[in-house]
């Protein structure tokens, strides 16, 4: 926990500086903590270093994170990811911003259960094709768009990608393109792409949020342990 602070302050220099080096405003990336299985400690810590937005992978464990920092002023709860839709009540109650919506059904259950503020939600494509992967093809878009938009208790902010996993942070590039492209075609400024593996090439697609679990905090715990 003691490097929480370094990595922090070195992750967000390296954004900044990939910013800038793309012609792009410093403050225009969100450094996303993913904190997936990390102990309410670690996050606390993340906090104190100066991290505000903290993504869970799973709904019950964000409603119990988002229930034992609920002292920490400014605190954003990022959901990300795939949701069941009898889970949904969760991330509806404890989340700021939704990155893994992908279906006409998720949308209406978010909405039903959803109060104060809309929730910010991305809608996942599937630019990869990949069967082990969630989210939508490209052409399903605007459809789940149309409805979001007709839902008052949701906000459409963007797209989210995860493109297929390598060991060469240029194999990524065409993916987040594309969905740059895309999101422009649909009238949307939010991209949720880049992870610690590919952030800084994401940074010059055009992303405006990455995320960063192993980076800042080091090597994930194996098990929820609860």
């Amino acid at each position: 926990m003691s490097d929480v602070r370094s990595r922090w302050e070195s992750l967000s220099s390296r954004v900044e500086t990939a910013c800038l080096a793309a012609g792009r405003q410093p403050g225009s990336v969100e450094l996303l903590a993913v904190s997936k299985l990390q102990p309410v400690e670690a996050l606390r810590a993340a906090f104190d270093a100066g991290v505000r937005a903290f993504g869970e992978n799973y709904a019950q464990e964000l409603r119990d994170k988002a229930a034992a920092l609920a002292d920490c002023q400014g605190i954003r709860w990022h959901a990300i990811g795939t949701l069941q839709t009898n889970k949904a009540k969760y991330v509806a109650k404890s989340a700021d911003v939704f990155h893994a919506l992908d279906r006409v059904a998720l949308a209406e259950e978010l909405a039903r259960r959803r109060t104060g503020p809309p929730l910010e939600v991305y809608l996942e494509v599937n630019l990869g094709g990949e069967a082990s992967k969630s989210g939508l093809p490209p052409d399903g878009v605007a459809q789940l768009l149309e409805r979001v938009r007709a839902l008052p208790q949701l906000k459409a902010v963007g797209l989210m990608c995860l493109p297929p996993f390598s060991e060469d942070a240029e194999a990524s590039r065409p993916y987040f393109r594309r969905l740059f492209e895309l999101a422009r075609a649909h009238h949307l400024g939010g991209l949720s792409m880049g992870t610690s593996q590919d952030f800084l090439v994401a940074v010059e697609e055009g992303t405006t949020v990455v995320r960063v679990g192993t980076a800042l905090f080091g090597p994930r715990p194996t098990s929820q342990g609860a």
